[in-house]
């Protein structure tokens, strides 16, 4: 973060300044343990944990002022007194965006988010220095700390933004004001507050009035929503679909890789990504658009694109010595879980998916978990073992349409059948809310003798 004044910090924010209000802040943290020099620490009051408590580790560990909703008793160093610590945080990465020059790249949608977040990262940081999200912090805390990390060296910023309610993705925008918006598909999650697929569409697309004037929309072309959407701003379509702009075709998946051609008009760029599975496609098409936007080479791109590297429990291929685990439990929906299944059926052998409870899903929660069940016997399952209340439907729904499905009750009951369970040269895929902490399960399998 560029320095700034307490003083300015106060003023812009709308706070009340106690203390010297001439030090200097190069940094805002919300945790006091990752206090730095010229810090300024937000103190959060929370029910189990209140931020306030910490004010003095902070200043010992050299934060410059803390911002809070009071003073602590006795304490007499720079402090910023505010009604509400998080909209004062957002209001501050606003005013602090507007003093910035670079492009920032706004990436939203219902899955695989991350995923083309680091994609377009990789690609992009063969030749510029590009400041991204850390880890999923995309939420409405998460925004305004990337925007905090934005430093003078920087050339770009990539910036995921998550929502799971209306008017959320516009008080995100209205701080990330993104050059180039990537909307990555608009499938089924949050469908609790956000009733339709319709309704998760104009969620999303808050972020297109807050784009810069001359902004560009990225979108994914085989998505039918996306596709329609009458964009105010330039639309660059990628996906397999002959109609698509930026075109995948002749793609090819191992455990070891995903490759394709990547085509845009004339140009025809042969690429491979060391990771595995549908999204990894649609998150290279992504990172390529982008690069293409960007003026980069086809050495550039490809060079990007080898780089990437799988994050967490993202569609990691393990060769366990008896079978092929296919570790994509990071989370779920039922979109994300057709893709998964999908992808297994590029594998030779005998196909089990496991798969857990997807929440969020509002009303139509059974009968989508039904037909992910049916989907999953359709595209290749041989056998569907679940584990959870709403995951008996997705056993019912594999059932109904002829194939193999167990239900277990509790991921314990599960873990104690895999061995009798499952066979030598079998492909497992194991995916679910990450709530339901499948990883266990995923643990359990690389065990098995």
């Amino acid at each position: 973060m560029k320095a700034i004044k307490v003083s300015e910090i106060a003023n812009i924010v709308e706070g009340k300044l106690y203390g010297d209000g001439d030090r200097i802040v190069s940094s805002v943290v919300i945790d006091s343990r990752k206090v730095q020099k010229d810090s300024m620490f937000a103190a959060f009051p929370g029910e189990k944990v209140d931020g306030h408590d910490y004010i003095g580790k902070a200043f010992e560990s050299g934060a410059s002022c803390c911002i809070g909703n009071r003073v602590p008793d006795g304490e007499t160093r720079p402090m910023i007194i505010v009604e509400d610590v998080q909209k004062a945080l957002k209001k501050l990465a606003t005013w602090y965006r507007n003093t910035l020059t670079i492009p920032v790249i706004g990436i939203t949608g219902s899955v695989g988010k991350t995923t083309t977040k680091e994609m377009v990262s990789s690609v992009l940081d063969t030749r510029f220095k590009v400041l991204k999200t850390e880890a999923n912090l995309n939420n409405e805390l998460g925004v305004p700390l990337t925007i905090f990390r934005i430093e003078p060296e920087h050339d770009v910023a990539v910036i995921e933004m998550g929502i799971s309610h209306f008017q959320e993705m516009t008080r995100l925008a209205q701080m990330a004001q993104p050059d180039i918006g990537i909307f990555t598909v608009i499938g089924y999650a949050h469908l609790e507050n956000l009733g339709s697929r319709e309704g998760i569409l104009w969620a999303k697309t808050e972020m297109v009035k807050y784009m810069q004037p001359q902004g560009v929309m990225i979108v994914n072309g085989d998505d039918d929503l996306l596709y329609a959407y009458p964009a105010e701003r330039d639309k660059i379509t990628y996906g397999t679909d002959l109609r698509c702009k930026v075109r995948a075709t002749d793609i090819e998946m191992t455990e070891e890789y995903t490759s394709c051609t990547i085509t845009n008009g004339e140009r025809t760029l042969p690429v491979r990504i060391h990771a595995y599975g549908n999204h990894i496609i649609y998150a290279a098409l992504a990172a390529v658009s982008v690069g293409f936007q960007f003026g980069l080479s086809d050495d550039e791109i490809r060079r990007g694109l080898l780089a990437y590297e799988t994050v967490g429990r993202r569609a990691s291929v393990i060769q366990t010595g008896k079978l092929t685990l296919i570790d994509d439990c990071y989370n779920a929906n039922p979109g994300s879980v057709k893709s998964a299944l999908d992808s297994m059926d590029h594998f030779n052998g005998r196909h089990v998916a496991i798969l857990g409870d997807m929440f969020e899903l509002g009303k139509e929660e059974n009968a989508l978990h039904e037909e992910v069940g049916a989907y999953a016997v359709k595209h290749g399952a041989d056998l569907v073992l679940t584990v959870g209340g709403l995951s008996e439907h997705t056993a019912e729904g594999a059932r109904k349409a002829g194939g193999r499905a167990e239900h277990f009750n509790t991921k314990e009951e599960l873990m104690d059948r895999l061995d009798a369970i499952l066979h030598d040269g079998d492909i497992v895929l194991v995916k679910a809310s990450h709530s339901m902490e499948f990883e266990k399960i995923s643990e359990a399998i690389k065990k098995i003798n």
